[in-house]
């Protein structure tokens, strides 16, 4: 591998950390407004949620990457739709799949995380007179940062899987990795760079959610 390969490299690792940072800020909110829809049982919405929920985590997300990019172009009214000039470009179908995948499995962290909050916050919330609203206005918080440790594991599972994208003709790490490999047929090298890669940023996440977790859960501590 020469400079130019590596600079190649880095410029897949950019294409991977904005696939990775939009799709979380997408997938946490929509896995929020599901967690909320969950926790009210809201009508049909809850239903919906439940059924992204097990699409989502009962199939692999190189079929569901698939399936958001070359699925809607079956369909004619898709293709004269408005709709279309979003759904063909690779790099938005990337970010859809892994926006809804992360969703599906962070909603059931909030769930999990907000089913274990104590009951005496329940019942102090009740006490002071709150409704259903404001009490989830107070303990989602809460739970939310109860839900960190898992949450971070999610986070690096989505810039893993961002790997996946290269299969739609995305130039991420990935990308550039297989047509380097392909230009110099020095396998070994062009792929333990490309993981050397990912292993750097995982690390880094790791370390910064370790961070955010003490900051979060400080107040636990403090007792």
């Amino acid at each position: 591998m020469n400079e130019q390969h590596i600079w190649q490299l880095l410029e897949g690792l950019t294409t991977s950390i904005e696939l990775t940072m939009v799709s979380l800020l997408v997938g946490c909110t929509l896995a929020l407004c599901m967690t909320v829809s969950l926790i009210l049982r809201t009508p049909v919405v809850h239903w919906i949620s439940r059924g992204l929920i097990t699409l989502f985590t009962g199939t692999p997300l190189l079929v569901q990457i698939f399936l958001i990019y070359y699925g809607p172009g079956q369909f004619e009214a898709v293709r004269d739709s408005i709709l279309w000039q979003w759904l063909s470009q690779p790099w938005f179908c990337a970010m859809l799949a892994l926006a809804l995948n992360t969703a599906a499995y962070s909603s059931q962290l909030f769930q999990g995380a907000f089913k274990a909050i104590p009951s005496g916050q329940w019942q102090a919330c009740q006490a002071l007179g709150m409704n259903t609203k404001t009490t989830l206005g107070v303990l989602l918080p809460y739970a939310i940062r109860r839900a960190i440790p898992a949450y971070s594991n999610e986070v690096i599972l989505v810039f893993k899987g961002t790997s996946l994208a290269s299969t739609i003709t995305i130039m991420d790490i990935m990308g550039y990795a297989q047509r380097i490999n392909a230009q110099t047929y020095d396998t070994l090298v062009v792929f333990s760079v490309a993981g050397a890669f990912y292993l750097g940023i995982n690390g880094f996440l790791t370390l910064l959610f370790r961070n955010v977790e003490k900051r979060a859960l400080a107040f636990e501590s403090a007792h």
